[in-house]
């Protein structure tokens, strides 16, 4: 009774079905239905995986349909709103052996598939007052409904699954323990510096036996330590829960089947606690008032009735405490070298260097001359310049070795305190640990002070007098003609050799045979 939509069809039997965008057959409504129970949970575990259902919530609704035949079966309906969300639901439905179908009201059809794209539409209507008709490819069938099933009470209803992996997972956890241990495992807690909140919670008792309601202690531990998951997970009387969404936890060494963070059915000012091996959840409507987990500690007095055996007669300042100052070898690698210090008997091999020095090194030193040799300081570092003894700033204007540290180990704001110099004053302390005060103004720009002062020779310029008398050379231009090379000269013809100046006459010729 189905027959495949071609595309660009546009008439369509079925009431409330339209096409969306894509040309794919969609209805107001899109409906998911499964066999068993079981696979109910199927489809919502592999769901919830990949995806939340907070978006489906508004108009999820799950029943449980009764054919003419006396079957029970499952459907889960929801709007449809989009081809993408149906196509996600589908694609679940068949791999946990349920049927997708699209519709308005009462009438739904199978949803889009391999065999069509584009959907399918019904070829003939069944007249029938039933509240549920189903059309698919392999039945056609009549449903009406048999009871609601709330989504929370399901997953309230679900045992959780047994995996001891949950016991080393990380994370806060919720630990619940009875009335005579609480006070134990809080001083436990205080004791092992452990951080938490602490609150009573009451519940309805058990039993007509019970004078009151039960009272446990509810604890949340930011961060348990590893070594006491085991010892929470196995005391009687502790149970310890791991959150699995706002407001819902399961216990620690069970995992629930269905990722409770995706369904947000649970409210979360209340506490829902899943517990294992079958028993009924713990459920706070609210979550009480919680305190820091240190306020509860254990309080214990001193005996003994003299409160004024302890009061002091008199007081007065303690003897100071004074240790000197050492500079040892460190360990650590150098950083922050930023200044060096030149003895005098180096300052000539600094002369030398500093033809080899680039500008930008120049630029960024500054100099200070002292009696005890020649201070370098530069911000952006001074291994550029590898002379004299490397300093460390460990203060504005506190500098030790490189390569050593000061004991005792104090800040370095302590230890300029206790120097005593003056704002004005750049503290080098040698390796010796004796400090050396350079004021602050005596440094000067290394461009500034680099080059001596060279004498000059003044030098008069010429007179240009004489330049001026002479006459300009005057050039005139001639047209040549139409024979421009006639007017030129031949060269003249060669003579017979010339004599020389100083052999009286004689022509110059070469010796030879017979000749003197």
């Amino acid at each position: 009774m189905l027959e495949r939509i071609a595309l660009h069809q546009t008439r369509l039997r079925t009431p409330g079905l339209g096409l969306e965008g894509k040309g794919v057959a969609l209805g107001a409504k899109g409906l998911v239905l499964l066999p068993s129970l079981d696979r109910l949970v199927a489809w919502l575990s592999v769901y919830t995986r990949e995806h939340s259902l907070e978006d489906l919530m508004a108009s999820l609704a799950i029943q449980i349909v009764k054919s003419k035949l006396g079957t029970r079966e499952i459907t889960l309906s929801f709007a449809a709103e989009s081809a993408d969300r149906m196509d996600r639901v589908s694609e679940t439905a068949r791999l946990v052996g349920g049927f997708a179908f699209t519709g308005t009201s009462r009438h739904f059809v199978q949803y889009r598939d391999a065999a069509a794209p584009f959907g399918y539409d019904a070829t003939q209507l069944i007249s029938t007052d039933a509240a549920l008709v189903l059309y698919h490819d392999r039945f056609t069938q009549v449903y009406e409904l048999d009871k609601e099933v709330s989504l929370k009470s399901l997953l309230l209803r679900l045992m959780p699954h047994v995996d001891p992996s949950t016991i080393d997972d990380g994370g806060p956890r919720i630990i619940v323990a009875e009335q005579g241990l609480g006070p134990a495992l809080i001083h436990y807690f205080v004791r092992s510096r452990v951080e938490g909140e602490v609150a009573v919670g009451e519940w309805p008792p058990t039993s007509a036996f019970d004078e009151g309601p039960v009272r446990r202690y509810v604890m949340r531990i930011p961060e348990l330590p590893k070594r006491m998951r085991p010892l929470m997970a196995k005391t009687p009387g502790i149970t310890t829960f791991l959150p699995a969404g706002p407001g819902v936890a399961v216990e620690m060494g069970y995992r629930h089947p269905v990722a409770l963070r995706a369904c947000p059915v649970f409210d979360a000012g209340g506490l829902v606690l899943l517990r294992g091996r079958g028993e009924e959840p713990w459920t706070l409507e609210k979550t009480p008032q919680m305190g820091d987990i240190r306020a509860f500690a254990r309080v214990e007095l001193r005996g003994g009735d003299g409160l004024d055996s302890a009061v002091a007669t008199g007081s007065h300042l303690p003897d100071p405490v004074r240790v000197p100052l050492r500079v040892v070898p460190s360990p650590s690698p150098w950083r922050n070298v930023t200044a060096t210090w030149i003895a005098p008997a180096q300052i000539p091999l600094l002369r030398r260097i500093a033809y080899a020095l680039p500008h930008q090194t120049i630029l960024r030193t500054q100099i200070a001359i002292t009696p005890r040799g020649a201070f370098l300081r530069s911000s952006a570092g001074i291994e550029a310049i590898p002379l004299g003894m490397f300093f460390v700033e460990i203060h504005p204007s506190l500098y030790i070795p490189a390569g050593y540290d000061v004991t005792p180990a104090v800040a370095p704001e302590v230890l300029y305190r206790a120097l005593g110099a003056s704002s004005s004053q750049v503290l080098f302390i040698d390796s010796s640990a004796k400090p050396m005060a350079v004021d602050e103004s005596a440094f000067a720009p290394l461009e500034t002070q680099l080059l001596e002062a060279q004498t000059w020779e003044p030098l008069v310029a010429d007179a240009i007098q004489r330049a001026l008398d002479e006459a300009p050379v005057d050039l005139k231009l001639e047209p040549l003609g139409v024979f421009a090379l006639s007017q030129v000269a031949p060269p003249p013809e060669a003579g017979p050799p010339q004599l020389g100046a100083g052999d009286g006459g004689a022509p110059q010729l070469p010796p030879g045979p017979g000749r003197a």
